[in-house]
């Protein structure tokens, strides 16, 4: 569990930022600031691992207050204004997110952040990389668990995953490429611009397609060497 405050001198922005860390299982809100003195008041009398930060507030900006921090936690930068992206992170902040945030681009940037936390801590199980993940469907967060994943179709903004035994994909509004971003590459491998594959569910390796069983799927030529090197051979 990643302890988290946030700081934001709207009242709206913050119960909608309150909303969307309490649909994340990992994080617990210990703190909420309509200001950076609020959240100095709070950083003294308890520790956290990640602050929500605006970055336009009255007093002290969020960078300001950034840059007062003697031992800085992980920060994801929530703000409208997309200019100062480039000072953000060269205090390297852990992720800068721009109003107004989708759901699934909140939950990406607290993936990443659970992600640190977690190598940080020096935990065994996530140098082997979580054994599960949440995707955004139908306004609620499903748990999807690595082992079950047999293969995984993009469709523009859409991805479907399909799991073992289940004939009905979970299908979820994001691009292949964030999905992947959040995928064990060791567990996992792109074989198309549209496909991405468990490695473990793979039966064959035949010219230009990837077997699944009897599902055959095509391999692009951006891929087909990975593919090849994964059973030690060339694709030449």
């Amino acid at each position: 569990m990643m302890k988290c405050i946030a700081i934001d001198d709207e009242p709206l922005a913050l119960d909608l930022l309150e909303d969307n860390i309490s649909m994340v299982p990992y994080l617990q809100l210990t703190g909420k600031c309509q200001n950076a003195f609020e959240a100095m008041e709070i950083l003294r009398h308890q520790s956290v691992d990640l602050i929500f930060l605006d970055i336009q507030m009255p007093g002290l900006t969020g960078l300001q207050f950034l840059e007062s921090l003697p031992n800085k936690p992980m920060v994801i930068l929530i703000t409208a204004y997309e200019k100062y992206a480039l000072e953000g992170f060269n205090l390297a902040v852990t992720d800068y997110l721009v109003k107004p945030v989708s759901l699934e681009r909140f939950v990406r940037a607290c993936n990443k952040a659970q992600e640190l936390f977690l190598l940080k801590s020096g935990s065994k199980a996530h140098r082997e990389q979580a054994d599960f993940f949440f995707v955004n469907v139908d306004y609620s967060l499903l748990k999807v668990v690595f082992a079950d994943i047999t293969w995984i179709e993009g469709l523009k903004d859409y991805v479907k995953i399909h799991l073992q035994g289940n004939p009905k994909p979970v299908i979820t509004r994001m691009s292949i490429k964030g999905l992947e971003e959040q995928l064990p590459p060791a567990k996992f491998i792109r074989i198309h611009k549209s496909h991405i594959v468990s490695v473990g569910a793979i039966t064959a390796i035949r010219k230009n397609s990837v077997f699944l069983d009897e599902m055959e799927l095509p391999v692009g030529d951006t891929y087909r060497d990975s593919v090849y090197a994964l059973a030690g051979k060339s694709s030449q």
